[in-house]
């Protein structure tokens, strides 16, 4: 049997048909980004709940543990507790700050002499000595306190200022430091017209504190100072008062010295005064203590009393001026 060839449906010879073009195709812009958060979200929300709820209270229990800022406080609030403070603890005064402050500096000053020999100094020396409560003496044998006063430190090496009718006539002098050391101490240089000796301890503490010192340029009557020393042998001792005067003239009793330029105060000051220190609320020293002023035979403070400006007193001890 003949087999029928295959043909195509085309036929030969005819050109198929051109196909029509294609439509061009329009680009497709990206979509923007809102709209790509917007899809993210939604295919992720749940998720995203969860991780919110996380944060919320970690935020919530972080906030409870964190340190909290001091509180702010009104005028009333500080002013109570600035009162409240004060009622518990009181702020020292300050001549009890004056005092702390130059009381390492304060030394006591006796002068002996041989037993059986008069006084050579005169009258204030006797009366500084035989109104000293008795107490046990630190004098050598054949030795005896002719006088008592008090000085002030004023280098670290164991310079000491004091009064020269302090010292003036003694074979020996012994200084106590106020950590109970007990030099003896020699006479470096006198002063004659100010009343002021200048002694070298021979032996001084570890830890020596010189006082600090301020020239009476802005010094005025009114102004606060104190009095530190060994009153009658008793001390130390610290009175208080204020300035009464400047460039006063003092003559002693004797008619033996005249002195000018003085610090005239209302701190009392008694035998055994002489020689220490005048200091300001500041603790710092103005004045040597030299003189009282009593038109009575008695001796004792009245209410005047004297003190050696301390820049005649530094430059004697050979210190530059304020």
């Amino acid at each position: 049997m003949k087999k029928a060839p295959l043909y195509s449906r085309s036929r030969r010879g005819v050109a198929a048909p051109t196909p029509p073009p294609p439509e061009p195709v329009e680009s497709v812009a990206p979509a923007p980004a809102r709209q790509r958060l917007a899809g993210f979200v939604r295919r992720h929300e749940r998720h995203l709940w969860a991780l919110a709820v996380l944060l919320l209270l970690a935020t919530a229990l972080l906030w409870r543990v964190a340190p909290k800022g001091p509180p702010v406080l009104t005028f009333e609030q500080i002013d109570h507790l600035v009162r409240k403070s004060i009622e518990e603890k009181p702020l020292a005064s300050a001549a009890a700050r004056a005092y702390d402050k130059i009381i390492p500096s304060v030394v006591r000053v006796v002068g002996y002499e041989r037993d059986g020999e008069p006084p050579r100094e005169g009258k204030a020396a006797k009366e500084a000595r035989d109104a000293r409560p008795n107490s046990e003496s630190t004098a050598e044998p054949g030795m005896q306190e002719r006088g008592v006063g008090t000085g002030v430190v004023i280098v670290d090496n164991g310079t000491i200022l004091t009064n020269l009718h302090v010292v003036l006539g003694a074979e020996s002098v012994k200084v106590t430091f106020m950590d109970g050391l007990e030099a003896e101490a020699r006479l470096i240089s006198v002063m004659p017209e100010h009343d002021l000796a200048v002694l070298r301890a021979v032996k001084i503490p570890d830890d020596l504190h010189p006082a600090t010192m301020r020239g009476t340029g802005d010094l005025n009557p009114g102004d606060r100072v104190m009095a530190v020393g060994f009153p009658f042998g008793i001390g130390p001792s610290a009175s208080e008062g204020v300035v009464s005067g400047l460039k006063r003239e003092f003559r002693s009793p004797e008619g033996e010295r005249v002195l000018t330029n003085l610090i005239q105060f209302d701190a009392a000051a008694n035998p055994g005064n002489s020689g220490g220190p005048l200091v300001t609320m500041e603790g710092e020293v103005v004045g040597v203590v030299t003189a009282i002023l009593n038109p009575t035979k008695q001796r004792v403070f009245v209410g005047i009393g004297f003190a050696v400006p301390i820049e005649n007193a530094a430059a004697g001890a050979g210190m530059p001026p304020f």
